[in-house]
């Protein structure tokens, strides 16, 4: 499988990263082992996490994602395997939440510890903290660097404005640079990351790694009518905001492509939508099973035509 540079970071990943959210969650140790086994054995080798997964299930407190994950990673001895990729910034299930330097130092030690390592590949600003300049968690981070516990370091759900701002920061004050973006892109989602923030990532090489490339599931193909919506968990929200005149459009264009491709599905189509894209690094998805996870991966494989591409564009537009 071949590999693709994330930003100016030096590491370099498949084309699909795997999802940690459900780890501790919707998928328990067992099933979540066998999904990772299934990713590596599959080619795939970067598997993003975040402190907060899954702080928003009652009884959780955040860090469930990263535990298993770590015991995986342990008990595989699978470390040098993969790259690390989690998050720091969003509320945890104490009411903790920012990116306060104190605060980044504090919660490294805690994502280091129940992952299990020494270093994480790439530690990642969940959300902007807007009450704090741009410089603050960046200084963390570069005491983090010269510590060696995290490698690189990337943003997520950051505006273009203020994206630019950190990277006019880390220029001007030789500072870490965010190598990496993790918006909401989708078929469906696209105009918030197309009309600037895709512009700034393309001109400074970062890398972009979006998530939901599956508009939680509803690219799958799955939710078609109303009384598919009961099929899962996911479904009454998938209704409202997807299953309407344009997402049916999309979901025909999906059809029309996957019926040119033997054995191609709609969730591969979509995926391979996003890794053609200039300047989109890697999709992320999520998976329970190791079935899933060996569709997905297929993906990666997928070639798309100038026609397919045109079409899916124009349906999604």
């Amino acid at each position: 499988m071949q590999h693709r540079e994330l930003g100016r970071s030096g590491l370099r990943i498949a084309p699909l990263v795997l999802g940690g959210n459900v780890f501790g969650w919707t998928a328990d140790e067992a099933a979540s082992f066998k999904v990772l086994d299934a990713f590596v054995a599959g080619g795939g080798n970067a598997i993003d996490t975040a402190n907060v997964y899954s702080a928003w299930v009652p009884g959780h407190q955040g860090g469930e994602s990263e535990a298993v994950l770590g015991k995986w990673l342990k008990q595989r001895n699978r470390r040098n395997d993969v790259l690390i990729l989690t998050k720091v910034g969003m509320q945890m299930g104490d009411g903790s939440q920012g990116l306060a330097k104190k605060y980044i130092k504090q919660q490294v030690e805690n994502s280091l510890r129940r992952l299990q390592t020494d270093y994480i590949d790439l530690y990642q600003s969940h959300k902007d903290d807007e009450s704090l300049p741009v410089t603050e968690p960046l200084e963390a981070y570069a005491d983090l660097i010269r510590e060696g516990k995290i490698r690189a370091i990337g943003a997520s759900n950051y505006s273009a404005s203020r994206l630019r701002e950190a990277l006019d920061a880390s220029e001007q004050h030789g500072l870490p640079r965010y190598e990496s973006l993790q918006p909401e892109y989708n078929l469906y989602e696209r105009a918030g990351l197309e009309q600037e923030v895709l512009p700034l990532t393309r001109e400074r090489q970062v890398g972009v790694i979006p998530y939901f490339g599956l508009a939680s599931g509803f690219l799958t193909g799955k939710y078609r009518t109303e009384a598919d919506l009961s099929k899962s968990i996911r479904g009454s929200s998938i209704g409202p905001k997807y299953l309407n005149d344009r997402g049916r459009r999309i979901l025909a264009a999906l059809d029309a492509v996957v019926a040119r491709h033997a054995q191609a599905t709609p969730a591969q189509v979509a995926l391979a939508w996003i890794m053609a894209q200039p300047g989109l690094t890697a999709p992320i998805a999520s998976s329970t099973t190791p079935e899933q996870i060996t569709e997905l991966l297929r993906a990666t494989e997928l070639q798309l035509s100038p026609d397919d591409l045109r079409e899916l564009g124009e349906a999604s537009a």
